[in-house]
């Protein structure tokens, strides 16, 4: 017969194992202005972020009643990619006077927003 040897090791506690951050969160904040439509941010914003028509029309509406509404909170790499996609989405077909692309801007989430968010 062979004999097994064994070993008994023990997990670290708690209080031994180092503390992982969790990476900061950013908002992508859409801007509002006189140059872009009700249709042109619902189609933006079912475009680019998946939103249903529904939740796009909400921002669209927080957009214009407040001056700005938060699109999206993410990590920053993919904050900046949605933020480049709104800045490159082009002028608003539906304004013959629209010279160009919403502005949009990131805020690091931990700093409170635009109050009520419509973050799913």
């Amino acid at each position: 017969m062979t004999e097994v040897a064994t070993t008994t090791q023990t997990r670290p506690s708690a209080a031994d194992k180092p503390e992982t951050k969790q990476p900061r969160l950013w908002n992508v904040v859409l801007l509002d202005d006189d140059e872009h439509s009700y249709e042109y941010v619902i189609a933006m914003m079912q475009r680019l972020f998946a939103h249903p028509k529904e939740r796009a029309f909400q921002i669209a509406k927080r957009v214009d009643s407040l001056g700005r509404a938060i699109v999206l909170t993410t990590h920053r790499e993919h904050a900046e990619l949605k933020l480049q996609q709104i800045h490159g989405f082009g002028a608003d077909p539906f304004v013959a006077s629209c010279r160009g692309s919403m502005s949009a801007v990131l805020e690091p989430a931990d700093l409170g927003g635009d109050g009520e968010s419509l973050e799913a």
